[in-house]
């Protein structure tokens, strides 16, 4: 087991899933933050909402169902967010004045 297992609420599962995305230590956690890890892993596997709340529960030292209740609207929110403005950048890339 890698340096991911031993945070709460990700195993070794979680842990292939996030080197696959080319994540592996809780500094590449931070960095990138919750929804953007989960973003990029998302590319290259087809994970539940459950790791994104594993995720924020690793950075946070919290049971993932804790903040699944807790947090799961904000989460929802951001995550649609980026998704949006990733379509949009897509969409008309250097078109967009800046």
């Amino acid at each position: 087991m890698g340096e991911l297992s031993q945070l709460q609420g990700l195993g070794p599962k979680s842990e292939k899933m996030l080197n696959r995305a080319g994540v592996y230590s809780e500094q590449d956690l931070r960095t990138l933050g919750a929804v953007n890890t989960y973003l990029r892993v998302k590319e290259k596997s087809n994970p539940g909402l459950n790791l994104l709340y594993a995720i924020v529960g690793a950075l946070e030292g919290k049971h993932w169902a804790d903040i699944a209740r807790e947090e799961k609207g904000r989460l929802l929110f951001e995550l649609e967010g980026v998704e949006e403005l990733e379509a949009v950048l897509d969409k008309y890339g250097d078109d967009i004045e800046k």
